[in-house]
C-alpha cells in the first residue's frame, strides 16, 4: 500500500497526493489510504476550509487538536461543490469533547482560514431539514431597522436589537418596543423595502443544491411576514413563519398580532417540522446569528452560527464566520457515504 511522507513531498505535492474523497490514516507524518471510511456516529471531524493550505496548516492543526487531547486518526481533503476551494477534514475517532467555537476562531485567524468541528455530521444526499433565521442571516440586513431608517428612529431601534441579539433584553419585550415605534409608517414604503432585500452571498446557491437532495427549508424569523414570504419568493423555501404586523388604513399601528416568533417558539417549529418530516435529529440543521437562534440550534443535529455575535458563536457547534453561506456544505457533505460528493 502506497504512503505519502510529510517529510519528502513539498506542500503542493502533498495536497495533490491527498486524492480528493479519499481518506488517509496518519502516523507519525506518514498518511497511509484507509480501506474503509470513518464511522460517522464516533468521534469528532474537525473541518478546515477557506484557507489557502500548504503542509504547515496540516501539521499545526494535528498538533493544535493534540493539545485538546484530540489525537487525529485520518484526514481527508474533499470539495463539495466547484464554487468552493477543497477543505481538509482531521477525523479523531476516540473523541467526543469539542473545542469552544471562539478558541477554534482565535487559532483558525492565525493560519487565515476557518475551523469547525462537527459530531455525527448530517449526510446532503439524504432528505433533511435547514431551518434559518430570516434577518442577518438568509438577507444581510435587519428589517426593523431599515423600517425604522424611513421613521426616523433609527438609532433608538437600532440600539434596541443590538441588545436583543446579544441576548441581553428579552426578545418579545424588546420586539414590542421596536414596533411601538414605527407607528404611522405607510404600508408602501414597507413594500419598497420588500423589493430590494439584499440576499446574504451564498444562500442562493446553497438552497438550489440542498432542494436537490430533497432537503426540506424553512425560516423562523423574529422578523416580519411580507419580507419572509419575499425571501421565500426568491430563494424557493418550504414554508416561512415569522411576525405579523397590524395594519390600520395602510399604516402601521405599532402593534405586532398573534404569537410572537421568540427564541422558544423558533425551536418549536424546528421539532414540529422534523416530527412532520419524520427525520432523525442528524438531519435537522439550523443557522442564525442572534441569541435567540440559540435554543433552535441546540434543538437542532447541527447548529450553526452565521456570522454571529460572540455569544452565539461559543454556544453553537460550528460556526461559519465570514464569507459565502455556501461553505455551510463543508459540514454536510464529508465524504462519509458511498455517494461521492458533487
Amino acid at each position: 500500500m502506497s504512503q505519502i511522507n510529510m517529510a519528502q513531498p513539498t506542500a503542493e505535492q502533498l495536497l495533490q497526493r491527498l486524492t480528493l474523497n479519499t481518506w488517509f490514516s496518519y502516523s507519525g507524518g506518514v498518511f497511509t489510504p484507509l480501506n474503509h471510511i470513518p464511522n460517522k456516529a464516533l468521534g469528532l471531524f474537525s473541518i478546515a476550509f477557506a484557507g489557502d493550505f500548504e503542509e504547515k496548516h496540516i501539521i499545526n492543526i494535528i498538533d493544535f487538536l493534540a493539545t485538546h487531547n484530540q489525537t487525529v486518526t485520518a484526514i481527508c481533503q474533499y470539495q463539495p461543490d466547484l464554487g468552493l476551494a477543497p477543505a481538509l477534514c482531521f477525523y479523531a475517532q476516540n473523541c467526543d469533547q469539542a473545542i469552544n467555537p471562539l478558541v477554534l476562531q482565535e487559532f483558525s485567524n492565525t493560519l487565515d482560514c476557518q475551523l469547525v468541528q462537527v459530531a455525527t455530521p448530517p449526510n446532503l444526499y439524504e432528505p433533511g431539514l435547514l431551518v434559518m433565521d430570516m434577518d442577518s442571516t438568509a438577507i444581510t440586513i435587519e428589517c426593523i431597522d431599515e423600517i425604522a431608517r424611513l421613521a426616523d428612529v433609527y438609532d433608538e431601534v437600532a440600539s434596541v436589537t443590538a441588545l436583543a441579539m446579544a441576548g441581553k433584553l428579552d426578545f418579545s419585550e424588546s420586539l414590542n418596543q421596536r414596533v411601538a415605534k414605527l407607528a404611522g409608517i405607510e404600508k408602501s414604503l414597507i413594500e419598497e423595502l420588500k423589493g430590494v432585500l439584499p440576499l446574504m452571498p451564498g444562500i442562493k446557491a446553497l438552497c438550489q443544491i440542498l432542494k436537490q437532495h430533497n432537503w426540506y427549508l424553512a425560516i423562523a424569523s423574529g422578523g416580519f411576514v411580507p419580507f419572509a414570504e419575499r425571501v421565500q419568493e426568491l430563494i424557493n423555501l418550504d414554508e416561512v413563519h415569522a411576525n405579523v404586523l397590524e395594519f390600520k388604513d395602510d399604516k402601521l399601528t405599532g402593534k405586532v398580532l398573534g404569537t410572537i416568533v421568540d427564541a422558544q417558539q423558533k425551536a418549536i417549529i424546528l421539532e414540529s417540522l422534523q416530527q412532520k418530516l419524520e427525520l432523525e435529529k442528524s438531519q435537522t440543521v439550523a443557522i442564525g446569528d442572534g441569541a435567540n437562534d440559540l435554543i433552535m440550534m441546540a434543538k437542532a443535529g447541527l447548529g450553526v452560527a452565521v456570522h454571529g455575535k460572540p455569544k452565539v458563536v461559543e454556544q453553537a457547534q460550528a460556526a461559519i464566520c465570514e464569507g459565502s453561506l455556501l461553505q455551510l456544505l463543508y459540514m454536510l457533505a464529508i465524504p462519509l457515504e458511498n455517494e461521492p460528493a458533487l
